[in-house]
């Protein structure tokens, strides 16, 4: 028998329980890179405007008792945006939970391993949808960058390599880079890099982190993309690996938040309109089933990534030997 309408119940304590989580893992960065829009609608069209008309002027002397030049910008409304639900679920049995010493603890950890499942979801369509080569053009050759010295031998010279890339967005697109995500692999490379080291060699820490590196480089954000997966199928013995592209790094400018008139590389919509959604488009629910004298914790999380402006990007890559 399926559960009948009142037998499921958005959870708001649940739910407020997996934002709090959702918000303290450092090892995902999914929700770091590009801003977040909270949209309504599931689907629906969104508004760009053609970077060329803002770099070109119309502005002419003006004679007394004439008019201004007149400018306009054309807006287009052809991209549009489609939020997928992502969901998992986890069944707690009633022995067990008769059985259990505490019985909020049981739903928090449950709620927990469904909000992780969600969450490695969302990393890994990011990663399929961002951080992957021959996507961004932003760079001065408008392809990928390759190191030609990689930045893990002993003459490298990777803030030189990213500094360029960084003003040369911003003569292609009129903005710097502001993010810089990097795979944890090409992250261990710079820590032991001289040309890192020697520059913070006078800071009172001396300690290398994504902070100093972000302050050398003028961003507003480096992340590093620790996530990992089991990629064996049950009941094999787990094979775990890296999320992100190996020996690889990203480059963007997105704003902190969004706007209609400000460019960013990319957004991601979360759906909010469904009952119960957070801002991030997730909700958390309990629902009775009786044929598996069971309650199931349930999770769903709406969301579409869309890449907006694949010019304001830069991908370095193989950036390692």
């Amino acid at each position: 028998m399926l559960p009948t309408a009142g037998d499921v119940h958005v959870n708001g304590v649940l739910t407020q329980f997996s934002q709090a989580w959702l918000q303290d893992q450092n090892e995902f960065v999914a929700d770091k890179i590009f801003p977040s829009i909270p949209v309504r609608k599931k689907s629906d069209l969104y508004m760009t405007i053609p970077k060329g008309q803002w770099f070109r002027t119309d502005a002419k002397p003006r004679a007394p008792s004439t008019e201004s030049a007149g400018s306009e910008f054309t807006v287009d409304f052809t991209s549009s945006y489609s939020c997928i639900t992502q969901s998992a679920h986890k069944d707690i049995d009633d022995e067990i939970r008769s059985n259990s010493d505490d019985v909020f603890d049981l739903d928090s950890v449950s709620t927990t391993f469904v909000m992780r499942s969600l969450l490695l979801r969302r990393e890994l369509d990011f990663m399929a949808k961002f951080f992957k080569a021959s996507l961004w053009t932003g760079s001065t050759t408008g392809a990928d960058i390759v190191p030609a010295i990689k930045w893990d031998a002993a003459n490298a010279t990777p803030i030189k390599d990213m500094q360029t890339q960084i003003y040369g967005l911003r003569t292609k697109t009129g903005y710097r880079g502001t993010r810089l995500l990097l795979g944890s692999d090409v992250w261990l490379a710079l820590q032991n890099s001289a040309d890192f080291i020697d520059r913070i060699a006078v800071t009172q820490r001396r300690q290398v982190t994504t902070e100093l590196l972000a302050s050398l480089l003028e961003l507003e954000s480096v992340d590093i993309a620790y996530a990992s997966q089991n990629t064996a199928l049950e009941p094999a013995t787990a094979v775990m690996a890296n999320i992100a592209l190996a020996k690889s790094a990203m480059l963007v400018y997105a704003p902190a938040v969004p706007s209609i008139m400000i460019p960013s590389a990319g957004y991601i919509f979360a759906w909010t309109g469904a009952y119960g959604a957070t801002p991030q488009g997730s909700r958390m629910k309990r629902i009775r089933i009786d044929v598996r004298n069971s309650d199931r914790i349930e999770g769903d999380m709406s969301y579409d990534m869309k890449v907006v402006a694949p010019d304001m990007g830069v991908f370095f890559t193989p950036c390692l030997t």
